[in-house]
């Protein structure tokens, strides 16, 4: 029984004073929730542009939304930078004002922020907890659910804007005789290892995710059919040429089958659903014509 056990004898280490409380943002809404941005006391850009400091992943957000400062005495101000659709606090639209802890910001209508001064411990639990509800535990590239949230957004996004948008959907060849052959962790090494490589490949604002065992699929922004098949040949060819190794004296390769699908070849009407199931169903081709391929056209 736990209550009978005694105390193991430890030396008591005296907590460090030099642990420092910094500000951060929290994301509490939307697809980026959970993410946590620390502010080193300069002045941040948040927005949906790749030029922001804080990056946020929201149609209703402005590429340049809005800027967080710190002022000379240390205390922090919000700043809307001309937004489309406004920065709010305590329930009121504003264009400088300062943040105390606790202060909720909501940029346009869907995303919220909140405010707080915290420790190195906290910020570390944050960050993790964060990770570990959008990241594969094995890859540590982003999971299906994740990808599954941003596709909707994206779809919808790219709808509304009339801007190219197109998925890959890569399987690897033969995974369970690699699994039978040489061990499970074997298996794992090739998963982490084509993943790794296949981030690299892909551009910042393109997003990989683990959509099933040795399943994987890409989504690719501001993309057409012609890039999307283009890209999908470049990881095809790099995944072939890798030297995974599964034993000390023994390196294997291995191939993938990708399915890509754009935008426009789904019905006007057709959502994320459509878009993956069109992919899905031009890899099983890839996989049915001889695997080792990209197939990017037909149903």
């Amino acid at each position: 029984m736990a209550a009978d056990r005694t105390t193991d004898p430890v030396l008591t280490v005296v907590p460090s004073a030099g642990t420092k409380d910094r500000a951060t943002l929290t994301v509490i809404s939307g697809i980026n929730a959970g993410q946590v941005f620390a502010l080193d006391g300069t002045d941040h850009v948040v927005g949906r542009g790749t030029e922001a400091d804080l990056w946020l992943e929201d149609g209703g957000v402005s590429r340049r939304h809005a800027r967080v400062s710190c002022r000379s005495d240390g205390r922090y101000f919000v700043e809307d930078l001309g937004s489309t659709n406004g920065t709010f606090l305590a329930n009121q639209r504003i264009d400088v004002c300062e943040l105390r802890p606790g202060d909720r910001i909501q940029l346009g209508p869907h995303v919220i922020l909140r405010f707080a001064i915290t420790d190195d411990a906290e910020e570390e639990l944050q960050r993790r907890l964060y990770e570990s509800s959008t990241r594969d535990a094995l890859t540590r590239v982003y999971n299906r659910k994740y990808f599954t949230e941003r596709l909707t957004a994206e779809v919808a996004y790219s709808r509304r804007h009339k801007v190219k948008l197109a998925v890959m959907l890569l399987d690897l060849d033969d995974f369970k005789a690699t699994n039978d052959t040489y061990g499970h962790l074997a298996g794992d090494m090739v998963l982490r290892l084509v993943s790794a490589q296949m981030q690299r490949l892909i551009r910042v604002e393109d997003l990989l995710a683990r959509y099933g065992g040795e399943e994987f699929i890409i989504l690719a922004r501001s993309t057409g059919k012609t890039e999307a098949v283009r890209l999908a040949e470049r990881i095809r060819e790099s995944i072939s040429e890798l030297e995974i190794p599964v034993a000390p004296d023994r390196s294997i390769r291995v191939t993938l089958s990708l399915g890509v699908a754009a935008l426009p070849d789904v019905a006007p009407d057709g959502g994320p659903n459509e878009l993956i199931a069109l992919a899905d169903a031009r890899l099983y081709r890839a996989k049915a014509e001889g695997k080792n391929r990209v197939v990017g056209e037909g149903g």
